[in-house]
């Protein structure tokens, strides 16, 4: 295999305008979030000196995501997605200005802070569904990996980058000016998001309310191929999510250097950008279920190997190889979202996505926390690898679909489905979605 198509496949950044301009405004926003997301938590602790008060950032956040996601996921798919993404952007960034005010005015309680935490992710729940229907949108099918492999190379570049960044200019500016910097990025956001075209569903609208929401859990209920994928995404964070026994393991094992922590900290995301840059084999294979289940049983499998080794750069090697399986699935599992899901149904069903990627980690966290209590950090690991790993293999064994799974071939017609199997996505070409109605219908559990 020649090394142009194992490196990171750039096709959608030379083939679409759009794309392009869309991946740079949202890859300088994320930038700007994990700054602001290193301030507040410097901000809360420096206010009150306590743990708890900074674990409630992580609350605020992940509430609001949870307690909205799935109806933000009903309106997303009953209005032009294009619209409510640009509304939603302008309440996040309206939010890092009041915070850069309050960064620089000093006088706001941490409940305050907290608040404007929550209407942050607010925006966040409403943005992200209505942002899962782009790549499918924007590009053809056989780019749609290739989009999402680029989204993931440069979010985890941002990720490593942003707090280190937000750190050093803690120390530099203060507060404030780390606040006002997030709220200036959301300028490229605005100048991505405008060259978007009109992005109504292609399909029936959803029904309002809990209606809608009830909707699109029947779809997933229904839908093997994305119901096996949330549920491998489950399987790898709550059953082995390793970051809260890092300061345990690294005492037990490693010496308790600091050094050493901040190194696993890191490596994973290390990890995950080596994959995803060379992901050009896995995007163009076409067959996101077997790698997504692969880079799943990888994870669990290199965090169960982990848990026993000793030597220090063996432990960092392992870690990074999970990183880099966690990646491939990453980029595998969206693919499979974003290929088999109708899009009268995708805001809902990414709001689900997201609501699986914002709970899993805090709850595997929280398992791997109790675990380790119970008996050590290394015992944790191991447990929670293999579990991992046993749980991948099941939903594999339970799940013909997934074994085999190719992305779906545009066709001209989208035919009702048998209630248990999986339903077509709506159709697209390389110039775009197929106009007109397509009603969606929508499977009994099976």
């Amino acid at each position: 295999m020649s090394l142009a198509r194992t490196l990171i496949d750039v096709r959608p950044l030379r083939t679409s305008p759009v794309f392009r301009r869309l991946l740079i405004g949202r890859t300088v926003s994320v930038l700007g979030s994990f700054m602001t997301m290193v301030t507040v938590m410097y901000q809360v602790w420096d206010m009150t000196h306590s743990t708890v008060w900074t674990g409630a950032v992580g609350l605020a956040q992940a509430l609001p995501m949870m307690v909205f996601g799935l109806f933000a996921g009903s309106w997303a798919d009953r209005s032009d997605r294009r619209r409510i993404y640009l509304w939603a952007q302008v309440g996040q960034a309206a939010v890092s200005l009041l915070l850069a005010v309050q960064g620089f005015t000093g006088h706001v309680p941490v409940v305050g802070v907290l608040g404007l935490v929550a209407a942050q992710s607010c925006c966040g729940a409403v943005s992200g569904p209505a942002a899962g229907v782009f790549m499918p949108r924007l590009l053809p099918k056989d780019q749609v990996a290739a989009g999402l492999a680029l989204q993931q190379v440069f979010f985890q570049t941002m990720m490593l980058a942003g707090p280190a960044l937000g750190g050093i200019l803690l120390g530099w500016v203060g507060v404030g000016p780390c606040y006002l910097i997030d709220a200036l990025s959301f300028g490229l956001a605005f100048y991505g998001a405008f060259g978007l075209p009109a992005l109504p569903p292609a399909g029936e609208p959803s029904r309002a309310g809990v209606h809608g929401v009830l909707d699109g859990l029947r779809f997933l209920a229904g839908h093997r191929t994305v119901r096996g994928a949330l549920i491998t995404d489950l399987a790898a964070t709550v059953l082995s999510m390793p970051v809260s026994l890092f300061p345990l393991v690294n005492a037990e094992r490693f010496g308790g250097s600091p050094r050493t922590l901040g190194l696993f900290l890191s490596v994973l995301a290390v990890g995950g950008i080596s994959a995803s840059a060379l992901s050009g084999a896995i995007t163009r294979l076409g067959r996101p279920g077997p790698v997504m289940l692969c880079g799943a049983g990888v994870w669990g499998a290199a965090l169960a190997a982990f848990g026993l080794v000793r030597d220090p750069w063996v432990g960092l090697g392992l870690l990074a190889l999970a990183g880099a399986g966690d990646a491939v699935s990453v980029i595998s599992r969206t693919t499979i979202v974003q290929t088999h899901t109708p899009d009268a149904l995708l805001g809902r069903v990414t709001a689900a996505e997201q609501i699986v990627s914002q709970a899993g980690p805090n709850l595997g966290n929280l398992r791997g926390g109790v675990v380790a209590g119970w008996t050590s950090g290394a015992t944790a690991l191991l447990s929670g690898g293999l579990a991992c790993l046993f749980a991948v293999l099941c939903v594999g064994a339970k799940t013909p679909e997934l074994r085999g799974g190719t992305v779906p071939e545009p066709c001209a017609d989208a035919p009702a489905a048998k209630p248990g199997t999986d339903l077509p996505p709506v159709t697209s070409s390389p110039a775009g979605p197929t106009p007109g109605p397509v009603d969606i219908p929508v499977p009994d559990g099976s």
